[in-house]
């Protein structure tokens, strides 16, 4: 069981529990966020409509607010002298999936049973 969602611009595979490094979000320790879901599959089913899929979220809770590694950026001209080094570091979020979407669904079918 588990989904495809999307932040920041990127897709990320999650299950409940999962714990992910996702572009900075403007939420504080402790908080819980919603991510749109691209995909879902349930262990027996797959679901890629958009119109299904569009009230569907999936809950997070943020973790801590950090910054990720530094990545050198190395500019280099032979032979013309020229050479520069930047670094960059990136501000991320840490997330934790607290719930699927598929698990209130799965949940509701057994009770109806």
């Amino acid at each position: 069981m588990y989904a495809i969602v999307s932040t920041g611009g990127k897709q990320y595979k999650v299950a409940e529990g999962d714990v992910i490094d996702v572009e900075k979000l403007d939420a504080q320790p402790g908080d819980e966020v919603q991510l749109d879901v691209l995909m879902l599959n349930d262990g027996n089913q797959i679901t890629v409509d958009a119109s299904t899929l569009s009230d569907k979220k999936v809950t997070a809770k943020v973790l801590e607010q950090f910054k990720g590694e530094k990545q050198l950026v190395f500019k280099f001209k032979k032979r013309k002298r020229y050479h520069r080094t930047r670094g960059h570091r990136q501000n991320l979020t840490k997330l934790q999936i607290t719930a699927l979407p598929i698990e209130a669904a799965a949940q509701s079918a057994e009770t109806a049973e």
